[in-house]
């Protein structure tokens, strides 16, 4: 058996089983709300059972954890066990965050949990929880932290009904910049522009395992730069212009049909790289539709987050722009490892793109049906 053949069955039978979207360790997106008496309400959307797992930042999916069995055991416990198993563990929770106010400590007490039904056990389950703070007397700002253990967490703060005014992502273990208790002041163009950026970056590198493999399917199809620079700008373009208008809510469309058809595109690159040995003439167009395709998944993740009106613009572009930086990271990654060393080699096509491209579009076949019977 070819040593490309012995690798790519190796490959897949360590990536196909967990799947993209399977169990994912995400950033929990911590809501916060004041009130008049002081009071700070928290409400946290996470995967709770990866909390009480312990299964932390360091794996992109719970199955890649040793506590994964432990994981298996508290997804498939029914809302009432499972909020029982998580109130036990809630000191734990409480214990590793900080909410801090004008340099005094603040702490936060539990107060349950909404946990949704068992459903798919394949998919990861987002529960909300529930917490609350007494502010000092006075306090004007607060910042938030929680152990990097916890993973990054999105703060939002909202103003008493479903919109966020402020919204700031936080890196493991970091705190956030203060955030005025009688509503929060506008951030800086940088402070904006960066917070943005990182995410717009984390959600390709590491977190989006489909985008990067579509952008590896598209690196494959030419060793030229011409050709390179032509698919890249017309999947720029095209996940630009349905990013924004996903974004202003002009259009949505279910995540349960644009997540299987994103892992459909990374199949159908990676079947033209092996049917064609050159760039077809329509190959651009087409990676300018999946484009639109991969934009939707991204106003999805911008939607969780929450763009502020008075950040609208600034943090769409920004977040735009640290999508573009990831691709661009994975297009450069590609490049050092393969094709600066191996691209002129005649064997470049036999030994690199159809082993590779054949690996790549199986696991996005996978990807495609499970999306489909799982939706």
């Amino acid at each position: 058996m070819a040593v490309w053949l012995k690798t790519m069955l190796v490959v897949l039978a360590i990536v196909l089983p967990t799947g993209a979207r399977a169990h994912e360790i995400v950033p929990a997106i911590v809501d916060i709300g004041f009130a008049d008496n002081g009071v700070v309400s928290i409400s946290i959307r996470a995967n709770a059972e990866a909390l009480v797992a312990q299964i932390g930042p360091q794996h992109s999916n719970t199955n890649d954890s040793p506590n994964a069995a432990d994981y298996d055991r508290l997804r498939g416990l029914e809302p009432a066990a499972f909020a029982a198993t998580f109130a036990e563990f809630a000191p734990a929770l409480a214990a590793g965050i900080s909410l801090g106010a004008d340099g005094q400590a603040a702490p936060v007490h539990f107060e349950g949990i909404d946990v949704p039904e068992v459903g798919d056990t394949s998919l990861a389950r987002e529960s909300t929880i529930h917490l609350s703070a007494q502010l000092p007397t006075g306090a004007q700002s607060i910042v938030w932290s929680w152990d990097s253990q916890f993973g990054a967490s999105i703060i939002r703060v909202m103003d008493g009904g479903d919109e966020a005014v402020y919204s700031e992502y936080v890196l493991d273990g970091m705190t956030s910049k203060p955030v005025n208790v009688s509503g929060p002041q506008p951030r800086g163009f940088l402070e904006t522009v960066g917070d943005y950026m990182a995410i717009g970056f984390t959600h390709i590198v590491p977190k989006g395992v489909d985008h990067i493999l579509f952008v590896v399917g598209i690196f494959l199809a030419s060793t030229r730069l011409k050709p390179l620079l032509i698919q890249v700008s017309s999947f720029t373009v095209a996940h630009t212009v349905s990013l924004a208008l996903g974004a202003l809510g002009l259009v949505v469309v279910d995540p349960r049909i644009v997540e299987p058809l994103i892992a459909l595109s990374i199949a159908y690159v990676c079947i033209e790289n092996i049917w064609f040995g050159h760039l077809t003439v329509w190959r651009p167009f087409v990676v300018f539709g999946f484009g639109l395709l991969h934009g939707l998944g991204f106003a999805g993740v911008l939607g969780e987050v929450g763009l502020p009106a008075s950040e609208f613009i600034t943090g769409l572009i920004s977040f735009n722009l640290g999508v573009e930086l990831g691709q661009l990271t994975v297009i450069l990654v590609c490049f050092l490892v393969v094709g600066f060393w191996f691209g002129s080699k005649p064997f470049y096509r036999k030994l690199v793109v159809v082993p590779v491209s054949t690996i790549v579009g199986l696991i996005g076949l996978f990807w495609f049906v499970e999306r489909i019977v799982t939706a």
